[in-house]
Order: structure tokens, then sequence, then C-alpha cells
């Protein structure tokens, strides 16, 4: 597994554009999956160690933020050494944490296993290095709607996980489930050797061109951050990470305190994953076509509005489960977009590193949106309140992404001549 000679700008030089989509949406699909699942087994757990919702919140709050903070260190390293290493290592540690978790019983303990080795693991083989060698692999007009497939392929591993596994904890048990789903996650590592190379070629060849030498990592950082697009991007994106993780926690519970069958949760998870199946390749194929800043205003909108016509509608089985559908349409459709605006506005040479601080404000987000819901709820007794900040977040996202500028600044170094 050698990155470091294989990196290059040539697109589909060593494989075909569909085996590439199908590594990085495979990936994304049990990495993702599992992730999205754990919310089923929170009710077990505090049940098995008596800590509390409100601890176990805590795990998986952390968890979200750790996700967050892994990715623009992987994302840098990826860029520079090969997408191939992280993924591997990445890959192990999510099968690993997940592998723990039913034999941890402290706080300390989920927060290593579900927190640090699972969610980091996750943050390795996430959404950041996986776009990023799907737009280095990938020619530049089918970039759009290979996003979106990848994204798609997270839904979809959503929609496939949750049905296992409840009918998982129904044959095994809630901790061998687990385990189970630990081993499954192995199932990504022929991943690695489609998607192994790095970007530093791409970075030469686009500074060589523009009689530039090439941004350092502290360079691209900096001019990024600098540039108001991107902060407005990084900030809409913020909420979409506390909606994400709100209902990805504690949509099991929302639930049973809606009065309905436990395994209503189960099928309206599968339904998030799913509609967003959906909801992706429609946003990766409509990326290119319409301004992006306004596809993810409306999906912003489209969330608040669903919410609040849940708040108002009855709780029954059926308006559950189209709740979920709509959520499902607009759950991770966000990313195309959004990975779509730092592609445009920055290139492919650091997309990665800066596709990961993005990725790190969303899970900012999460982390409060996981928290919160089981902070809210042990202490009220309810979740309406994360619903009305829920709504609030939204109608703020779908505001803060109009002025975005879609323009790609000019991000230079400083010549050795200059």
């Amino acid at each position: 597994m050698n990155d470091k000679t294989t990196a290059g700008p040539a697109p589909v030089a060593r494989y075909a554009v569909w085996l590439v989509l199908l590594a990085a949406a495979g990936t994304f699909a049990l990495t993702m999956g599992v992730r999205q699942t754990m919310g089923l087994f929170l009710s077990s757990l505090n049940t098995a160690t008596g800590l509390g919702i409100g601890s176990i919140s805590l795990a998986f709050a952390f968890g979200q933020l750790w996700w967050g903070l892994t990715q623009p260190f992987a994302g840098a390293v990826a860029d520079r050494i090969g997408t191939g290493r992280v993924i591997f290592i990445g890959v192990l540690l999510v099968a690993l944490g997940t592998f723990l978790t039913p034999l941890m019983t402290t706080t300390g303990g989920l927060i290593f296993a579900i927190g640090v080795l699972a969610a980091g693991g996750a943050g390795m083989a996430g959404p950041s290095v996986l776009m990023a060698a799907t737009t280095r692999l990938v020619p530049a007009h089918k970039r759009g709607l290979a996003t979106g497939v990848v994204n798609a392929g997270g839904s979809f591993g959503q929609f496939a996980m949750a049905p296992i596994a409840i009918g998982l904890m129904a044959t095994v048990g809630w901790a061998s489930a687990l385990q189970w789903l630990a081993i499954l996650i192995l199932l990504a590592l022929p991943a690695v050797w489609v998607l192994k190379g790095n970007s530093k070629q791409l970075a030469a060849q686009s500074a060589a061109a523009s009689g530039t030498r090439p941004l350092t990592a502290r360079q691209a950082i900096g001019q990024a951050l600098a540039t108001p697009s991107y902060r407005y991007l990084s900030l809409g994106f913020l909420v979409c990470g506390f909606h994400v993780a709100f209902l990805a926690t504690h949509l099991p519970g929302v639930v049973a305190a809606c009065g309905l069958p436990p395994e209503i949760g189960g099928w309206a998870l599968g339904m998030i994953g799913l509609f967003n199946i959906v909801g992706s390749l429609a946003m990766g194929w409509a990326v290119g076509r319409w301004r992006m800043k306004s596809l993810l205003a409306l999906l912003y909108a489209v969330r608040g509005l669903a919410v609040l016509a849940f708040l108002l509608a009855p709780k029954t089985p059926a308006v559950m489960l189209v709740f979920a559908a709509v959520m499902g349409i607009t759950f991770l459709s966000t990313v195309p977009p959004t990975a779509g605006l730092v592609a445009k506005m920055f290139g492919p040479a650091n997309m990665a590193m800066l596709f990961g601080i993005v990725m790190l404000a969303h899970q900012v987000g999460g982390f409060l949106g996981a928290f919160l819901g089981g902070y809210v709820f042990q202490a009220t007794g309810s979740y309406d309140i994360v619903w009305y900040i829920d709504i609030a977040l939204a109608a703020g996202a779908a505001l803060v992404n109009l002025p975005i500028r879609e323009a790609r600044p000019v991000l230079v170094a400083k010549t050795a001549a200059a």
C-alpha cells in the first residue's frame, strides 16, 4: 500500500469511475451506517450501565465533536501522505471502538469507545477524506454527481444498518449485535487500494500553471478562513450538524416519548437513510445546474418547516415515518453543495483539509444537538425545547447561505523571487 507513488491528477487513470465511487460510497455506507444506528443502543446501554440518559448522551456528543475534530487533520494527512493509509487506520479504529462499547460500564469508558475510537476512526474514513479522493480521481464534469453518489452511500448504510441492527438485537442481544456490526465494518478495507494516492502533484501542477508556489497547509487554512463566504458556509453547516446529530441520537427516544412502539424508531432511522439516498442523488445532479448556495438555503428552510409541521401533527406511526422521510430528503443532501462550494472556491489541492474544517463546524453543532437532546429531556421530560431551537437555527442557516459568493477567490503563495 504505497501511497507515495500513486499521487496524480489523472482522473480514473488507475480505475474506472464506477469502481472509485463504489469504494468511496461503500466505505461511507459502512462507517456512517454503524454510527447513525448507535442511537438504537442508547436505551440498552442505559439499562446495562445505569449511568442515565444524560451521561450516555455526553459520550455520543463527544463522539460528534471528535468526529469533526479528526477530519481536518485526517484531510491534511490524506492530501499530502496518502488517502489509503488514513482510511485503513480509520476503519480499524471504528471496528475496535464499536466492538469495545458493550464492555464499557462507565461514562469515561463509553467516551473512549464511542467518542474517541469509533468516532475518530469514522472521521478518518469519513466524508472529507472520501469526498476529496473522489474529487481527485474523477473527471471535473462528474464531480457534482460523484459527491452525491458517495453521500448516498452513507445514506444507504443507515437505511440498511438500522434493520440489521434491530434484527441482531432481537436474535443475539444488544451487546453481541454491536460486536457483529464491528466485524461488518471490516468489509470496507479493500477500498484502501482503490482510493490510495494524494493531491501533492495536483497542487504542484496548479501552482506551476499560475506561476506561484503551492500553498502550505497553514497558508491554505489562513486564506480560507479569511474568505467571508467560507465562514458563512461553515456557520450554516454547523446548524446541519445540530439537526443531524439530534435526530441520529435521539429519534428513538422521541418515538418512545410519543408512546409509539420501539420498532418504529428503527424504521424511522431506516426511512431517513432511504430517503436521504434520493435527496443526495438529486442534490448531486442539481449541483452545477443551480446555484449551490440557493440549494442549501432551500434545504435548511424545508427542514425548519418540516419540524414545525411535525410538532403540530398528531404523533401516529404514519406521521412519524412521513416526517422521517421528509427529514431524510434533506438530512445529508447538504453535503454535495457544501463540498461543491469548497471545491469551487479553493480547488481540489487542499480539498480534504478545507472540507474537513467545514465538517468540524458541522460536528460542533453535532455535539450541541446530541448533548442538549439528552440534557433537556432529562431535565424536562420532553424534547420540545430542542425542536424549537432547531426551527430557529434552520431559519438562520437558510439566511446565512444567501450572501455566499461562489466565485473562486485568488489564493496564492509568494514566489521565491517575491
